[in-house]
């Protein structure tokens, strides 16, 4: 069976006072063109559909609108909420989504919520059902029906440990590590199938990038130990295309780039193939966004040059900034004209590197002259012009 593996939508979300939204049905409508062409047998989507608790109107029709063109083809989806989303709201209408397809966490209540998919060999029929606590039981799980290969998907949302604590309190969880073992040790898993985690986590050995909110002192760590038992971890919560520990252990990375400390990262959608057996093979397809994030630097002439601004495309989203010595004038204005999208300006002077430890200034050894020389010299890392030198005098 194939899935598609995708998280941290953040529908709504601006970046440095952008809108997002434009972009975010873009790149959604692009995953869409990929999965007619791939033909998936499911979505795993880890967490973070939103980008705030309260979601506005439009992130929500946008929401919908994805989720509904699932539906339309028949590609069942998994979806877990993260730890920017509402997990009450995400859990609305849960039991009703479940007839179109849409298996979206429940609220929280102890347990991991499973379910059970059985695909014939030919790919001509596929079943779908809830696991319960009686089909573990009774040994149901484990089964084969004729011919059909089965994979077992489980749901764990972004938990914190206040959450988990009151439904073991034998048990001592005070970390977020404590909360997500107990949780898992419940789960049953029968070796004759495949099993697939669904989770929004942060696991210990992960890079990080600037567009996540992460605990201080990293009290939502979980060691990547805890998931072993699983064939494949769907993760969710870093933005960075990542495994963490084995290769079947893997953060897929947000769709867009939400910062420019992922500039330099190729966004992409996970293809997971779970074959015969525990074979769980794994690929990327990139994703074009409508407009990336760029940064570029250089003096304001140079970067207003025709040859430099058609290079690429004009309409990016860019943080620039100017090495100019000497004040701009204008510099947003100016460069607004020909790159409109600008999201951060910076500027960047060669400033002359202080000694170490306190410096002694005799104020009255030197002239008003000297002393704002000095003071040039430290701001701009150069000493001043003849020019330069008449003016301040004159000032003076």
């Amino acid at each position: 069976m194939k899935f598609f593996h995708i998280s941290d939508l953040h529908i709504g979300k601006r970046v440095n006072g952008f809108s997002m939204l434009e972009d975010q049905r873009y790149i959604l409508q692009q995953i869409l063109e990929l999965a007619d062409e791939n033909t998936p047998d499911g979505i795993l989507i880890a967490g973070d559909l939103y980008d705030k608790p309260l979601p506005s109107a439009e992130a929500v029709e946008l929401v919908d609108w994805f989720l509904s063109q699932f539906a339309i083809r028949e590609i069942p989806v998994w979806a877990i909420s993260g730890n920017h989303d509402s997990p009450e709201r995400v859990a609305y209408g849960s039991g009703m989504l479940e007839h179109a397809g849409i298996y979206m966490n429940r609220v929280f209540d102890g347990a991991l919520q499973g379910y059970c998919v059985r695909k014939s060999a030919e790919g001509r029929k596929k079943e779908i059902c809830r696991i319960t606590k009686a089909m573990e039981q009774a040994g149901m799980l484990g089964e084969q029906t004729g011919e059909m290969e089965q994979v077992c998907i489980w749901l764990l949302p972004y938990l914190r440990p206040a959450q988990v604590r009151r439904f073991f309190p034998e048990k001592e969880i005070e970390t977020t590590q404590q909360a997500v073992e107990a949780v898992l040790a419940g789960a049953e898993l029968p070796e004759k199938q495949i099993h697939i985690l669904v989770m929004h986590q942060f696991l210990a050995g992960a890079s990080v990038c600037d567009s996540e909110e992460l605990s201080v002192g990293g009290l939502d760590q979980v060691a990547a130990s805890a998931v072993n038992a699983f064939d494949y971890v769907a993760l969710g919560h870093l933005h960075r295309p990542q495994k963490v520990g084995r290769e079947t252990i893997r953060y897929c990375g947000s769709p867009l780039k939400y910062s420019f400390s992922e500039a330099g990262y190729q966004k992409s959608v996970t293809v997971v193939e779970a074959g015969e057996g525990k074979d769980v093979s794994i690929r990327t397809i990139a994703l074009m966004p409508k407009r990336e994030l760029r940064e570029i630097r250089g003096p304001i002439d140079r970067l207003l040059e025709k040859a430099v601004y058609e290079a690429a495309d004009q309409k990016d989203y860019l943080h620039i900034t100017l090495t100019d010595q000497e004040e701009v004038l204008d510099a947003m204005g100016r460069l607004r004209e020909v790159y409109p999208n600008i999201m951060r300006l910076d500027f960047e002077k060669n400033h002359m590197a202080m000694e170490d430890g306190p410096q002694t200034v005799f104020l009255d050894a030197k002239t008003p002259e000297e002393l704002f020389a000095e003071f040039f010299m430290l701001q701009n890392g150069r000493e001043m012009s003849e020019e330069q030198s008449r003016l301040v005098k004159t000032l003076l």
